[in-house]
């Protein structure tokens, strides 16, 4: 093998070995530290530094003052109060002093990042004490010794201190990134969840009153048909087939301008200017089986409000249409504008509608009331008869 090919796969190597290792749990990670840290630790005792050789004594000291290292992420205080004993005989006796130097650093470090500043500044001052105390009788020679370790000492612990301010800062920005997913996520089902329920809304309204007309026209046309076949009103049977007609046209209409935000959910206002307050003329001609007596006083109300107000007026004509029980049923709608909110009023005369069973439609009244800030109630008029619907819509703010 040549030495290029040598260094190739050397690099390719040291990834490999590095991923092996980061992958092992903390405990192992930290016993093969232990022994990185003794090997040099071993040569450096014979070979370089100030001190003796180690003797047997010696190499038990250096050796088991490096294994308490295997523990020092989960235990870093309690490392650090089994090995000082252990440096410290050591040094006491006069082994080589440059030894246990670099697993001296790495506790130190180990502390700093795994404790706060108090007791980090709190374990340094103790263990400086310690070092003057061990190197006081060694005079100036001692003394500069001991600045030497305290700079190693201090420089240990203000990098444990700034990796541990490091990994928090870290932590701290993922926390806010995830907590910032979660709240665009909960955003968007927030947001899907009111569409579908707003569309869900708008498809009851339409469909609901459009198949309530085209159900009472269908009547019509049958009675025609049946009430004289002899003297069949082609007129009247036209007209109503008619009306029929012109109902289903309006309510393709609209059902296409409401599956337009299903197709196309980038552009919410696809689905075309909102119905309001100048539609009320349109639906009162178009409720058939009912007589509608429509009266308007207020000023034109902003869109969000102005199709509440429609869609409740929609869903109040259909339920007395449908539950009115009665061919001369008579509706009677009031919009006002009173104390800056929108007033609308809905009471009919049917014998029915007071007892129907609560459906969607009155709980949709309620929803869209309470979508611009108002409110609804519905119920039995208290004269006795026929069933009243009351609205207030506040103006202010919504437009």
């Amino acid at each position: 093998m040549n030495p290029v090919q040598a260094t190739s796969n050397a690099s390719r190597l040291r990834p490999a070995a590095v991923l092996r290792y980061a992958s092992l749990d903390p405990l192992r990670q930290d016993a093969y530290l232990a022994v990185g840290l003794a090997a040099p630790a071993s040569a450096i005792a014979v070979t370089v530094g100030s001190g003796r050789h180690p003797d047997a004594l010696g190499w038990a000291l250096l050796l088991g003052l490096h294994v308490p290292l295997a523990w020092r992420r989960r235990a870093p205080l309690p490392t650090l109060a089994i090995m000082i004993p252990l440096i410290a005989v050591y040094h006491q006796q006069d082994y080589n002093h440059s030894a246990p130097t670099a697993a001296s650093m790495v506790v130190l470090y180990t502390v700093a990042v795994r404790n706060g500043p108090l007791r980090t500044a709190a374990v340094g001052c103790a263990v400086i004490a310690l070092m003057m105390v061990l190197k006081i009788d060694h005079g100036m020679a001692g003394l500069a010794v001991s600045f030497q370790i305290t700079g190693w000492i201090v420089s240990m612990l203000v990098l444990g201190g700034y990796i541990r301010v490091h990994r928090e800062n870290a932590a701290a920005a993922v926390g806010r990134a995830e907590r910032a997913e979660r709240t665009r996520e909960e955003e968007a089902r927030r947001r899907v969840a009111e569409e579908r329920l707003r569309i869900a809304r708008d498809l009851h309204d339409l469909l609901a009153h459009s198949i309530t007309l085209i159900g009472v026209q269908t009547s019509v046309a049958a009675h025609v048909l049946a009430a004289d076949p002899g003297r069949l009103d082609r007129a009247a049977v036209a007209g109503a087939l008619d009306d029929i007609a012109e109902t289903c046209r309006t309510a393709r209409g609209e059902l296409r301008t409401t599956l337009e935000v299903l197709r196309d959910p980038g552009t919410p206002d696809a689905r075309g200017p909102l119905p309001g307050l100048h539609g009320l003329a349109d639906l009162a001609r178009t409720a058939v089986g009912a007589q509608v007596r429509l009266t308007v006083t207020a000023d034109e109300a902003p869109p969000a409000v102005g199709a509440a107000a429609y869609r409740i007026v929609q869903e109040a004509l259909t339920n007395a249409v449908r539950h009115g029980g009665r061919d001369d049923l008579t509706v009677r709608v009031r919009v006002s504008e009173d104390d800056g909110a929108l007033h609308v009023h809905v009471t009919d005369d049917g014998a029915g509608a007071g007892t129907a069973t609560p459906g969607y439609g009155l709980v949709g009244m309620r929803e869209r009331a309470r979508s611009v800030g108002g409110t609804v109630t519905a119920g039995p008029r208290e004269e006795g008869q026929g069933f009243e619907v009351t609205a207030v819509l506040p103006l202010g703010g919504t437009r």
